[in-house]
Parts: C-alpha cells; structure tokens; sequence
C-alpha cells in the first residue's frame, strides 16, 4: 500500500482514530500494539496477502530466536544468534538472489534456471531481514553491554509481541528507514493523544509529500525517457539533464518516503532515526554516507564493519573491509550485477580517499573555491554512479555514457531542460539554503508558513503523474 494512495489514508484515519479512543477496560498500551499490528498486517498485505505469510515468518524466527538468545541455555546464546542470522539472510538471498543466481549460473529456459527466475522479490524484504538481525544481534550484546539490556521482556508473549510489532510497524516496514531494536523497542509504551507534536509531524508530513509528489514525480515523469534504446535519440545536453534529473528524483523520492515515515510515526508517539541530512553537500564520500541513507550506513557500520574488524586492524585490512561493506551494500540494493559494481564504485571511493587523507594533510577551508569544487565533485561522482539504478543493465549504463559524448550534434529539448530543472530547483535550493543557513535564518522563520503553504498549494495543484517509491524495489 503506497503512502499516497486513498486506501493508505483511509487506513491510517481508521487506525489513528481507534488508537487513541480511552479503551478503559482494557490495557491501553497491549491494545495499542494490536491495533498497530493489525493496521501493519493490511497495510503490508494490501495487494498480495499471500506475503505475509513471509512477514509472519521472518518475525516469528526472529522473535523466538531473540527470546531464546536471552533466556535459554548460556551455553547454546551463540550458536542461537549465528543461526538466526543465517536464517535471515538465507531468507534474503532466496526470494531475492535467486533470479540473479539463476542467470549467472544456469539456463533459465529450464529446470532450476527455470524455477529460481519465477521466485517473487517480496516488498521491503530488505528492510524487515534487515530489522530481525538487529533484533537477534542487539539481544545477543545485552549481555555483555548495558546499552541493549531490556530488549527481552521476561514472560514470552510480552516479547513477542513487542519484537513482532518492532519489525511489522507500518510506517518503516517496507522502505525504511531500517529500525535498530536498541533504539526502538525501548520506546513501546502507552501513547497518548495530548502528547502528540502536531508542528513536528505537520513540518515532516508536508515536507515528505511535497518532496515526493511535487519533486520526484513529476520529474519521474522526464527521467521514464532514461531508458534504452530511447536515450540513444537524445542530445547530450538532455541526456546530462536526465541525468542530473534523475538525481535530484531518486533523492526526493527516498528522502520524502522517510519523511512521511517519520511523521506517521511521530502521530502515533514513536521517534524513527533522520534518514537524510542534505547528502548533496558533502566534500567527501565519507561524508556522503553520513548524509545519505543514513540507517542503512550506520547499519552496516556496526553489524558487518565492525564486525569485519574496522579500522581495527591496520590501513590495509581497513582498506578491504570498507571495499567489502560497500560491495555488499551495493548488493543489497538490487540483484544485479551493476548493484555490486555501484557498492563497488563507493567502497573504492572510500578507500582511496581514506588513503589519501593517511598520507595527506591537506588543510580546506570552508566555503573557499576547493572546498565547493570538491562538493561539485562528489554530487557528479554521485549522480553519475545512479546511472547503474536507472540502467541495472551494465551494458546499457556504458552506452549511455558513451551517447553523452557521441551525441553532441542532435537537436537540444529546452522545454525538457528546462522544466527537469525547474522540478529539481526545490532539492537545489533546499542544500543551498543550508549551506548559508547561519546568514538568513531569521529571514526563513519569518517566511516559513508561507513556504509550508506554498508546498501544501503545489501538492494540491501540480502533483506529478502518481508512482511507487523508487526503494519499493529493494
């Protein structure tokens, strides 16, 4: 179900308005998860239900793993955590390797080829496995670090239920962004309506969908061109503007999702992590990952990083593990070999800019002329790398860049040009208005309800043709 979709908003008016009636005779706070969990179970199996049988899978090993993990034998605590995070990841790799298994390895036309290329890439998959490591691992560490006790509630129905509705809740389930359990279970509690901030949720709900409606559908509605054999008719000014369009979308589009996800969540009394942090500023690819997705960054920062050994282990093995944290970031994205190929493209980035800053000091003001040609530098490095999630296609990826040199002579679209950068003006001037945030904040207070008008106006008026989330797909 899509956040912009009439069910969802039905759906969410129901649910908001049962969850906070007084229930007087009964448990507010058991009665609360109930509602949400239900609201999450048609929210997620709205279009095919035979999926949540893979939910209710996924959440049962995960709960039941995380309860044993804590109170069953000590002796058998990490054999447990390893199982249940293989568990999850053979999960992963089943509905959504497969295809790409199957294509590298057999013949597709028959027999397993065959069969592994028919297995469905359920929704937000990659999210929710995601999630239930969190779970089995943060319970695993609560003893031997303070930090993760109280993951586990003593009696065994109490856990389940706090760790099922951990992974299911709607507003993060399917997209993100990806929920720790130390962060988020330690929150569930009895909610009240007097609590709500309505200012945060409005800022976050009017922001989110003025991002995604406004911004990245309408230029979805210019970048669908970015597809081959059609991008080889194109001039290499258009084929650098969907390009850059297709920037500014893919930002729009997954940073308004975690927007509405974050103030959906806000109404019903839970805090999600910030996912984005005006990536498109940053002067390094370290920094770019800091911004930029930024629950799957830290994600993989403390379950596979850390656990590679970091920077624990000398320059080189750090050098290897950030390469490997990248590769199967990249993978996680797609099944396709382009994906590993982007991971790849980061995680070199990353460390040869570490090795770079181990061998040189070099000392770059802020807002000198190198420090901006180093941020211009990252943002194309950066855009020119979506290219292989537009174009998952490794070939065709290739034969776009080659159109945009070859194609110098053709005829330019102004009208495409120039509305592709109209669309992309509000995610320009987001960034820029942050980067000078220090000379113009009072002017911003001032004019900030008219600016929250005047997105709630163009939601209104000028939404682009409807479309699911670009994540959707991971």
């Amino acid at each position: 179900m899509l956040f912009n979709s009439l069910p969802f908003l039905v759906l969410f008016l129901i649910t908001f308005s049962v969850y906070y009636l007084p229930l007087g005779f009964f448990k507010k706070g058991n009665t609360q998860l109930l509602i949400l969990i239900l609201a999450s179970a048609i929210f997620y199996g709205y279009y095919r239900p035979s999926l949540l049988f893979l939910l209710v899978f996924s959440g049962a090993v995960n709960t039941i793993t995380s309860y044993y993990v804590s109170y069953g034998s000590p002796k058998y605590r990490r054999l447990l955590a390893y199982i249940g995070v293989i568990v999850n990841l053979a999960v992963l790799a089943f509905f959504k390797y497969s295809p790409l298994i199957a294509s590298t390895f057999f013949n597709t036309e028959n027999g397993i080829g065959a069969f592994l290329v028919t297995i469905p890439l359920p929704i937000g998959i990659s999210f929710f496995t995601f999630e239930g490591i969190s779970l089995v691992v943060d319970t695993y560490k609560g003893h031997k670090d303070d930090r993760f006790k109280n993951l586990v509630h003593e009696s065994f129905i109490t856990h389940i239920r706090n760790s099922f509705f951990f992974i299911v809740f709607f507003p993060h389930l399917v997209s993100g962004p990806i929920l720790k359990a130390h962060d988020f279970i330690p929150q569930i509690s009895s909610k009240k309506f007097k609590d709500i901030d309505w200012n945060y949720s409005f800022r976050l709900l009017v922001g989110g969908y003025f991002l995604k409606l406004v911004v990245a559908d309408n230029l979805n509605d210019f970048t669908t061109y970015l597809i081959y054999p059609m991008f080889m008719q194109y001039s290499t000014l258009d084929l650098l503007s969907l390009l850059l369009g297709y920037s500014f979308q893919i930002f729009a589009d997954f940073a308004g999702y975690s927007l509405i996800a974050l103030g959906l969540a806000s109404l019903l009394g839970y805090q999600l992590m910030q996912n984005f942090n005006f990536p498109y500023i940053s002067t390094s690819f370290s920094e770019f990952w800091r911004r930029w997705h930024i629950s799957l960054s830290t994600f993989l920062r403390e379950y596979l990083y850390f656990s590679l050994g970091g920077n624990r282990k000398g320059k080189f093995r750090t050098y290897i593990n950030l390469a490997i944290t990248m590769i199967l970031g990249g993978l996680w994205h797609g099944a396709a070999w382009s994906y590993a190929v982007w991971g790849t493209f980061h995680g070199l980035m990353l460390a040869l800019e570490r090795l770079f800053n181990d061998r040189f000091k070099l000392d770059i003001k802020k807002n000198s002329p190198a420090f901006y040609l180093k941020m211009l530098f990252i943002f194309f490095a950066v855009t020119l790398a979506w290219l292989l999630f537009r174009l998952p296609n490794f070939e065709e990826a290739v034969m776009y860049v080659k159109a945009c040199f070859q194609n110098t002579g053709m005829v330019n679209n102004y009208i495409s040009i120039f509305l592709i950068f109209l669309y992309s003006l509000p995610v320009i001037l987001y960034h820029i208005i942050y980067l000078k945030r220090r000379s113009s904040p009072a002017f911003l207070v001032k004019q900030e309800y008219l600016i929250y008008g005047a997105m709630i106006f163009l939601i209104i008026t000028n939404s682009g043709t409807p479309g699911t989330f670009i994540y959707f797909q991971f």
